[in-house]
């Protein structure tokens, strides 16, 4: 079995490869090709801690087989200058069913979250959009801006961050990685203004994206808020998009961002909810005008997960990174 830190993870599985991989199991997921139950989430009831299992099996020639995520959400990791997502990815032998890699799962998350936020931004924000607002300035923020950079010509990029510091700390990396326009905003409301792409990472129940400051056009991806009870943007705000999702049925179970609006009486219950990959597919035409807002709602999936896990595993035996060890009886 070979296990890898998230340095190597991260050296194995680029921008690039991350969104094609992203972007190939979103339609293997939409055409049936995965089987996934919705991921289980305990709680201790003694602090604010989640810890999530997520298992699947994936179908195809490549990245595909049974895997798991197993992720522990530890909020009280921020003020220790550590990840608030910490766990593993596992992939096993289609065949033998060995355990064959065992790697970081927060460097998995970081990429393939924001990959897969750059395939539905691919897919449903205007052509020409390129003002970007970045609400949240952690892990998801960097990989987001990473990730969108290669999709779209930024012209600017604006980011808010409820810590100044935190804020600052952002733009000096940002500057010396993305050859672009990077301005800190004084409330969620000024990142916002005139953005026709927006990504909001911030883990919240108060929600910090209202329905007026968003313009027409803008494309939103929001992953921040990935259990229930956690929201981003306020019904309003959900109500007045299209809503795009990675998993219908993850959504309508998992997230209060889908239900805020049906339960305040914005939207009815039987909205539609395209999948990602059902426009991949063809089979959902997307965006339908340039000022329509649309809004793709991130909750992740273990096939995400898996597929990365397998890709992370063959690279690394191409680049020779990891360590091996012998996990058989």
């Amino acid at each position: 079995m070979l296990l890898l830190n998230g340095d190597q993870v991260r050296q194995a599985f680029p921008v690039a490869e991350a969104y094609r991989v992203m972007a190939e199991v979103m339609r293997r997921y939409s055409a049936g090709d995965v089987v996934q139950p919705v991921r289980t989430v305990l709680g201790s009831g003694r602090d604010a801690s989640l810890f999530g299992v997520m298992p699947c099996h994936v179908t195809g020639e490549d990245h595909a087989g049974y895997g798991l995520k197993a992720v522990l959400h530890a909020p009280g990791n921020a003020s220790r200058g550590l990840p608030t997502h910490v766990g593993v990815v596992m992939v096993f032998d289609p065949g033998t069913g060995q355990p064959l890699a065992l790697m970081e799962g927060a460097a998995v998350t970081a990429l393939r979250t924001a990959a897969a936020s750059a395939v539905a931004t691919d897919a449903l924000a205007r052509p020409d959009a390129g003002d970007l607002a970045l609400i949240g300035a952690g892990t998801q923020a960097r990989s987001h801006l990473l990730a969108l950079d290669g999709i779209r010509p930024l012209r600017r990029v604006r980011v808010w961050n409820r810590s100044a510091a935190r804020a600052e700390e952002f733009l000096k990396w940002a500057r010396s990685r993305v050859d672009v326009d990077i301005e800190p905003a004084s409330t969620p409301a000024h990142a916002l203004h005139g953005a026709d792409l927006v990504c909001t990472t911030v883990d919240t129940t108060d929600p910090l994206v209202r329905a007026a400051d968003l313009a027409d056009g803008v494309h939103v991806n929001a992953v921040g808020s990935s259990v229930p009870g956690k929201r981003e943007l306020t019904a309003s705000a959900v109500a007045s998009c299209s809503v795009f999702v990675d998993s219908r049925e993850g959504a309508l179970r998992e997230s209060s961002e889908i239900s805020a609006p049906v339960e305040e009486g914005l939207v009815p219950a039987g909205r539609p909810l395209p999948e990602i990959g059902e426009v991949l597919l063809g089979k959902h035409p997307g965006r339908t005008g340039p000022a329509e807002r649309t809004l793709y709602k991130s909750l992740g999936m273990a096939a995400q997960d898996v597929a990365s896990g397998f890709a992370v595993l063959n690279a690394a035996r191409r680049l020779g990174i990891g360590t091996e060890t012998d996990f058989t009886c």
